[in-house]
């Protein structure tokens, strides 16, 4: 097992994407802090009843005072933090429009929770990276940064700003010993798609045609990536975001 020993915090981590990380995560041996501002007990039990080890935690990721308590209880815990998996974000329930159409709140929350929230998870568990000399920050943009989507600016905007955050911070904390990648998925079959009218079949049969891969994408695709860097087969790697779409865009 890859990340034996490790421990690791997922934020959105009660379903979709984030369950899927969580879950392959403690398969790999680590013990996995599931955060989401909906219910993660069921992940947790998930985790325990395969043997692994879990703990729940409720919390808002744009609320400074909530993460700072999510480190200090991973802390209390586990007595460390090795990973942590920035997935948090608004997408599948932002209906796509015009960006005229956007209004500055609206904005302002896509904004506070996928580019405020990677920000203050990462600025709350550096204390324990740097005390430990080494730690991995992983943050999920998407494939729709090198896309220019349209009708998605915020959300294509804070992906963007994802990498840019990455290859800022790899530079800041590489002293340190701690790693900061980012992984890009293409559009990905989740719980949140499935509940948006927008991803309709002909959706994803018109992504799949823009792929050298021909398949569905599935959270489980991305999950060996998220893995290795997570754990130390990536040492030497920092400041890199790694397109995991089936080939839809070359970075």
């Amino acid at each position: 097992m890859k990340l034996q020993g490790k421990v690791a915090i997922v934020t959105g981590g009660a379903r979709g994407l984030g369950k899927a990380y969580a879950l392959r995560l403690a398969e790999e041996g680590a013990r996995v802090v599931v955060v989401d501002v909906l219910e993660t007990g069921l992940v947790q039990k998930e985790i325990e009843a395969k043997g692994g080890e879990a703990l729940a935690l409720q919390m808002d990721v744009t609320d400074e005072k909530g993460t700072e308590e999510m480190a200090q209880k991973t802390i209390d815990r586990f007595g460390r933090i090795d990973i942590l998996i920035n997935n948090a974000a608004m997408f599948a329930s932002i209906s796509k429009k015009p960006f005229y159409d956007i209004s500055g709140s609206e904005w302002d929350q896509v904004i506070g929770v996928n580019l405020k929230g990677t920000f203050l998870c990462s600025k709350a568990v550096y204390p324990q990276m740097e005390k430990q000399g080494k730690g991995k920050i992983i943050n999920v943009s998407s494939g729709t940064f090198y896309k220019g989507i349209p009708f998605f600016l915020h959300y294509v905007t804070t992906k963007g700003g994802v990498i840019a955050f990455t290859r800022a911070l790899a530079r800041e904390v590489g002293d340190q010993g701690i790693c900061v990648n980012a992984i890009a998925p293409g559009l990905t079959v989740s719980d949140g798609t499935a509940e948006n009218p927008s991803y309709t079949d002909d959706y994803y049969k018109a992504t799949v045609n823009t792929r050298c891969i021909k398949k569905i994408e599935t959270p489980e695709d991305l999950t060996g990536t998220i893995v290795f860097l997570a754990s130390d087969d990536s040492n030497m790697i920092t400041g890199q975001t790694i397109v995991v779409d089936g080939g839809a865009v070359f970075n």
